[in-house]
């Protein structure tokens, strides 16, 4: 008899669970105030706390994972590197030969002339393109000087791009870089195990000249910049090298945000770190933190950073202007007082080069929207992603709550005070304004027709005034930008 009363007793309760929920929803429905004025603010709220909690959760060994290579092809760090011994030698000689026709620091043309003198002299095809533009109130002139190291064992349809640009993204005179890649154009040229052609271009720059480049490469340079005369096939891949200055180095500082936010796949920047870190004994560093010793406080740092370099979408050094067309590229900068010499950024280059020469197709099997927080390791999108959903719910969960408001024929006020307010109205009253709402076509459920002519002018007006920034953007000097961009917020 017990057994059967509880039994009845939890059917009674579910069977009230179960209505409780329409009920709720009845409420909801017929209390416009509660629905559309009291909720959406905590929801909005608790969005923004939830995301917030969950972005703080991502440095946590329990929410992030170590990197790892996708693309098996890649194999980095199991090939022998042999670039080294005489090849130092050579190095130093064709530094000096560049050092001596430097004008103050910047190159003349009689450099340009010595670049193709000895590109020729390796046996390689080369070519020169001269462009002119203007970009953000600036133009931008000089001379790109490239050659291409043919592939014994390839039909060129597929190449790899080796830069290296006078300047530095920072300004620096970059001659070790340069005099680095002269080096090993002469060095790969006597390899006969290239699949791929591989292409090393000298820049004036690290931003105008590799965007002229890279734009007449796929036909979409303005009139203003010269055609190239030399093409081999698809781009696979890029890799800057940075040295600017003439003491060994401690480290490497990898490079790999591009513009707008684009990222290179993740496979190669865990290629570049393996091959570093791993096989050459060199530290990788990343987002400029050079101090890290993997604790939270540092991985959220690096992690912050990232996000802020992705936000602002601007270009972080000459594998930037490779982003936009779908080639993964980075920048390798050498930094900080050590041992380790050009030969070793030099061993470090050919076999990435040898990596990226293994690949099959393009890197498409890792991830191409993440966030580092250390060099080994990373939160993906799917991680990551909650976190920025939540933060940008809370404005939805605003303005459909304002929408909804601004249908009623009255401001939403609290339950008492429509209460107090029908009770001093008269009847006649009450049938006057119900026989107003009437005629201005209002439903059973005192919703309003929604005037939409003024907001959708203003909001398409606004967009239109668009053009007003982006025209002061792309016409002023770079230098005033900031100042510019200040008076606009």
């Amino acid at each position: 008899m017990l057994v059967q009363q509880g039994v009845l007793r939890s059917e009674f309760n579910n069977a009230n669970n179960s209505a409780a929920a329409p009920t709720l929803v009845r409420k909801l429905g017929n209390d416009p105030y509660l629905l559309f004025a009291r909720l959406p603010p905590y929801v909005s709220v608790l969005c923004i706390v939830v995301g917030i909690i969950w972005l703080l959760l991502l440095p946590l060994d329990e929410y992030s994972r170590q990197t790892y290579i996708s693309e098996n092809a890649l194999l980095p760090g199991q090939v022998h590197t042999y670039f080294g011994g005489s090849e130092q030698n050579i190095f130093r000689g064709f530094k000096k030969e560049l050092e001596g026709l430097l004008i103050d620091g910047e190159a003349s043309p009689a450099v340009s002339e010595k670049l193709q003198h000895i590109f020729r002299a390796s046996g390689q095809k080369v070519a020169v393109q001269n462009y002119e533009y203007q970009s953000a109130g600036t133009v931008h002139s000089g001379q790109n000087v490239y050659s291409i190291v043919q592939a014994p064992r390839g039909d060129a349809t597929e190449a790899i791009v080796l830069i290296a640009a006078w300047r530095t993204v920072g300004g620096e005179l970059n001659l070790n870089g340069v005099a680095l890649a002269l080096t090993l154009a002469r060095y790969f040229k006597r390899w006969s195990l290239w699949s791929k052609d591989i292409i090393f271009l000298i820049t004036p720059d690290s931003k105008s000249g590799t965007q002229a480049w890279i734009d007449a490469y796929h036909d979409l340079h303005p009139p203003s910049v010269q055609p190239l005369p030399l093409k081999s096939g698809a781009l696979q891949g890029a890799l800057a090298i940075e040295y600017p200055f003439d003491h060994t180095f401690e480290s490497l500082h990898i490079v790999y945000d591009g513009i707008n936010g684009q990222l290179p796949n993740l496979d190669l920047f865990n290629t570049a770190v393996s091959i570093a870190s791993g096989q050459m004994g060199i530290g990788a560093h990343l987002q400029e933190m050079w101090i890290h010793d993997d604790s939270y406080r540092m991985r959220l740092q690096t992690m912050l950073r990232g996000m802020v370099k992705q936000s602002i979408g601007l270009a972080t050094g000459v594998h930037s202007s490779f982003m936009p067309y779908h080639i993964d590229a980075i920048t390798l900068q050498t930094k900080g007082h050590g041992w380790q010499d050009e030969m070793a950024l030099g061993r470090t280059v050919e076999s990435l080069c040898r990596s990226l020469n293994n690949l099959l197709e393009h890197l498409h099997q890792s991830f191409f929207f993440y966030l580092l927080m250390q060099a080994n390791r990373f939160v993906s999108i799917g991680t990551y992603m909650p976190s920025a959903m939540l933060l940008a719910g809370n404005f939805s969960v605003m303005a459909i709550a304002l929408w909804m408001r601004s249908g009623y024929h009255a401001a939403i006020s609290p339950p008492c005070s429509r209460a107090r307010h029908d009770d001093t109205q008269s009847e006649t009253q009450k049938l006057h304004a119900a026989d107003a709402h009437s005629k201005e076509g209002n439903g059973v459920n005192g919703v309003l027709e929604r005037q939409l002519a003024l907001p959708l002018s203003f909001v398409v007006g606004l967009h239109f005034l668009g053009v007003v920034p982006l025209y002061v953007f792309n016409s002023l000097p770079s230098k005033a930008s900031s100042l510019v961009l200040v008076s606009f917020i």
